[in-house]
């Protein structure tokens, strides 16, 4: 299968060997998202709740470069460095997702780039849209009368 990166202005740059997303067939990887503020490079001011939000607009802007929505996704990775912030996280994705939620895990980690407190990747399955080629109606045919002699 063909591989398609996905790029785009509207999320924080890759800051290492690293696409933004990637699409195989229906399937798209998002990567890794932390609280980076697209155009700056710098973590976003203001609490824990500010950087879960910014983590998901992130992920949010990827997803529709890849021609999808966080509707989209199936699965969705967390990664806390202290998990007592756990909590936050639960209060703020239900201003992005909407039920059925996608499969999710939460993982504690040691540390995070750039000092990050909370990153987020996705898996995002999108069904492209076929397009089907209107047939032109048929021209009402013309009855040829035949005369009787």
């Amino acid at each position: 299968m063909q591989k398609k990166t996905i790029q785009t202005d509207k999320a924080p740059q890759a800051i290492g060997t690293y696409s933004q997303a990637v699409r195989v067939g229906d399937t798209v990887y998002l990567s890794g998202q932390i609280p980076l503020v697209p155009g700056t490079q710098e973590l976003v001011s203001g609490d824990m709740r500010a950087q879960i939000a910014r983590v998901f607009e992130n992920l949010k802007a990827v997803a529709q470069a890849a021609g999808g929505s966080l509707a989209d996704v199936t699965k969705l990775n967390v990664f806390l460095t202290d998990l007592a912030n756990f909590p936050l996280v639960n209060e703020v994705m239900p201003q992005y997702f909407a039920q059925p939620y996608p499969a999710r895990a939460a993982i504690g980690v040691a540390a995070l780039p750039k000092g990050a407190s909370v990153e987020m990747d996705a898996i995002m399955v999108v069904v492209a849209k076929v397009r089907t080629k209107r047939s032109k109606p048929k021209a009402k045919s013309k009855k040829t009368r035949t005369r009787r002699r």
